[in-house]
């Protein structure tokens, strides 16, 4: 009988009641045991957990690892199953859900579990800024700030409104720093406002900073946005809504397999939204086909 580890994340999005998380256990084992599967519940208490379970899954021989939270908990789960032929199915329950919308992973929790059991397997890229691995979207400039923003929240005031009131308050100071971008034997300098790194195409919400990236073509697209007035930055978020952000008005796009960044100070980021703060110069690479996870047939 082949077995399944299920991990959830008690805290994700706005929070849960004990109660919901026993029902959330329920569900999962009732799905995953009706197909087939010795399931199991794990539920995290604390940064890092997910990242052990799923690590400890592997080394003692699962067949699947379903992840139950946000971006953040997806992300630590997946870093425990790079490279080990352990697919993971995804259960989103986050204020984004970035990279299940582009996998096109149901928001219905019965029906993810349902895709974790019986989907198929498929083989997507990671991306590493410094020391630190994604699979969705990496970021420098605002949307660092913005992730540490907040996470500084906790679980007061989540969801896409105040992800969107962070940010048009960020944008209002207009932060950019500079930055040198070495990819290969060439070197620009930006006065960025935000340089993302995207191995997914949004960020959640249907926010889409990069139309054309894909999670299985071992590239990231690297999307840089210089500074400009805020009104141009303004009229060109509706095409962040619709898919059809492109280059050209201080937005450039390049696809990449590797790259170095340097700034005059330690450089803040976030991957998958969970932010970091890296030394002065960060390296960022691919890796091709890190991870299999369980999309619909």
């Amino acid at each position: 009988m082949p077995r399944a580890v299920v991990i959830v994340n008690p805290l994700s999005g706005r929070g849960r009641h004990e109660t919901e998380v026993g029902a959330h256990a329920a569900l999962a084992l009732d799905v995953l045991r009706g197909h087939g599967f010795d399931a199991e519940v794990k539920t995290t208490g604390a940064a890092g957990d997910a990242h052990r379970f799923a690590r400890n899954a592997a080394e003692a021989g699962a067949d699947l690892v379903v992840a139950w939270g946000g971006d953040g908990t997806i992300n630590e789960a997946a870093c425990g199953l790079v490279y080990r032929n352990v697919p993971l199915g995804i259960v989103p329950a986050g204020s984004g859900n970035g990279l299940a919308s582009d996998l096109c992973v149901p928001f219905s929790p019965r029906e993810a579990l349902t895709v974790a059991a019986t989907g198929r397997n498929f083989a997507i890229d990671a991306g590493q800024v410094h020391e630190s691995l994604f699979f969705n979207i990496a970021g420098i400039g605002i949307d660092a700030v913005i992730a540490a923003r907040f996470a500084e929240r906790g679980l007061r005031k989540r969801g896409p409104l105040a992800y969107l009131q962070i940010g048009l308050a960020e944008l209002a100071r207009r932060r950019t720093e500079r930055y040198e971008v070495c990819i290969e034997n060439e070197t620009t300098e930006h006065h960025a406002i935000l340089m993302a790194l995207a191995n997914g195409r949004q960020y959640g919400n249907r926010v889409c900073i990069a139309p054309d990236a894909r999670l299985d073509d071992g590239l990231l697209e690297l999307v840089i946005v210089e500074q400009q007035p805020a009104i141009k930055i303004a009229m060109r978020l509706p095409s962040l809504f619709s898919g059809r952000l492109r280059p050209g008005g201080g937005v450039s796009m390049r696809s990449i397999r590797e790259l170095r960044v340097r700034a005059d100070a330690p450089i803040p980021f976030h991957v998958d939204g969970e932010p970091r703060v890296g030394p002065a110069e960060l390296a960022v690479s691919v890796l091709p086909s890190a991870l299999l996870v369980r999309i619909p047939h």
